[in-house]
């Protein structure tokens, strides 16, 4: 599906008064989000969230999920089940095909507010890069093949638009480690793992929070900390009570 993004890449300062975290594809399981959090003692006058996209659809609490881009301390990047939201409301998309990836949390929600989220959406980057040099490390929602020149390029052909939020060819073992030399450490998701693993310089921390047996991973950026939980064991020890910061 083709993506008409306002700003495809979007540069941060490295965090010098805390720390980034990134979460996995939260897919509508914000109170194991809540739970991380607080497992983390996330601090958000000083701390940042980055997400690597897939808010909503599968999991219970979407419309949750888009909440938190009025959160000053998230920062996510687009992914394919938000890009489908777009197209759906652009008219580009059936809905038919929507609700079979898990869309059917829209069913009830009036097409004025579908738009809304859609023209939200619309703004998010396909990548956020975070720091330089030495420090820096890229976000991004499914893969990339190639180097962090050409991501700073910020010029995407239709074909890369598609690897970034639909490509799975590194998870899968058809892709080459080797076309990401040049490339600083990746954080991505979209493609579910036992746990978290690194291929080349990409970190796949999609842990599967929606399915039976998935869970919402989070990762501290540029370490090897990270911390993971059931939807229904943050639930089932008090998280939906968890106000976010």
């Amino acid at each position: 599906m083709d993506s008409t993004l306002v700003t495809a890449v979007q540069h941060h300062p490295a965090n010098r008064a805390g720390r980034d975290f990134i979460v996995g594809d939260l897919h509508g399981c914000v109170d194991a989000l809540r739970f991380l959090l607080r497992e983390v003692e996330f601090d958000p006058a000083r701390d940042r969230l980055f997400s690597v996209g897939d808010l909503v659809d599968r999991g219970t609490q979407s419309e949750e999920a888009l909440a938190l881009l009025d959160k000053p301390w998230f920062h996510a990047v687009l992914g394919n089940h938000e890009d489908a939201l777009c197209a759906v409301v652009e008219g580009r998309l059936k809905k038919q095909w929507w609700y079979g990836i898990g869309g059917l949390w829209s069913v009830q929600v009036p097409m004025e507010r579908l738009r809304a989220y859609a023209q939200r959406l619309r703004a998010l980057p396909l990548v956020r890069v975070v720091g330089s040099g030495s420090e820096r490390f890229n976000v991004l929602h499914a893969e990339f093949l190639g180097t962090d020149a050409e991501l700073d390029a910020d010029h995407f052909s239709d074909e890369v638009r598609q690897q970034l939020l639909w490509g799975r060819s590194l998870a899968m073992g058809s892709g080459d480690p080797l076309s990401q030399l040049g490339l600083s450490l990746t954080y991505c998701g979209h493609t579910p793992m036992r746990d978290v693993q690194q291929i080349g310089a990409q970190v796949f921390i999609d842990t599967g929070a929606f399915g039976l047996g998935g869970k919402l991973t989070m990762v501290e950026a540029r370490t090897t900390r990270r911390w993971s939980v059931t939807n229904d064991v943050a639930r089932s020890v008090g998280a939906s009570a968890l106000a976010l910061p």
